[in-house]
């Protein structure tokens, strides 16, 4: 998947990271905080900040260590709240790393890494409430997030 865009929803007050499927017209909505929301931001449009941000931070660590993010993966949603797991290997080894969806795909942007979402995430999310929220959205909806 990649990231197909960031969205305010003014009901919440929280924003949304929209995932699509690279082939396809799977959509996944996740709802995540504005620090996230400014941390993805900023590496899609791959603003360099002064001072590293904690997921500069992370990958900075990982390259020191020589270890690299293979992969993220949103494997379940359970109570409407999701879960990923980071990949990290370290060239002989692969380990999953429990993260929030947020964080991991903040990650995933810095590393160039690939995001995937397991089938049954996709099916469980109600893509007719998602088109319906869609179809409702004002311009003023789309708020700069930076």
């Amino acid at each position: 998947m990649k990231v197909d865009g960031l969205l305010f929803d003014p009901r919440s007050g929280m924003y949304i990271l929209l995932l699509k499927a690279l082939e396809g017209e799977e959509t996944l909505p996740i709802w995540i905080g504005k620090p996230e929301a400014d941390s993805i931001a900023l590496a899609l449009g791959k603003v360099v900040t002064p001072r590293p941000l904690t997921h500069d931070l992370i990958k900075k660590i990982l390259e020191d260590m020589s270890l690299s993010i293979t992969r993220v993966v949103v494997r379940e949603i359970v109570d409407n709240t999701y879960y990923a797991s980071l990949y990290v290997s370290d060239g002989n080894m692969e380990k999953p790393v429990d993260s929030r969806p947020s964080d991991a795909v903040a990650v995933a942007l810095r590393t160039n890494s690939p995001i995937y979402v397991n089938e049954d995430v996709i099916e469980k999310k109600n893509t007719d409430e998602l088109e319906e929220w869609l179809k409702n959205l004002k311009p003023e909806d789309f708020g700069n997030i930076m």
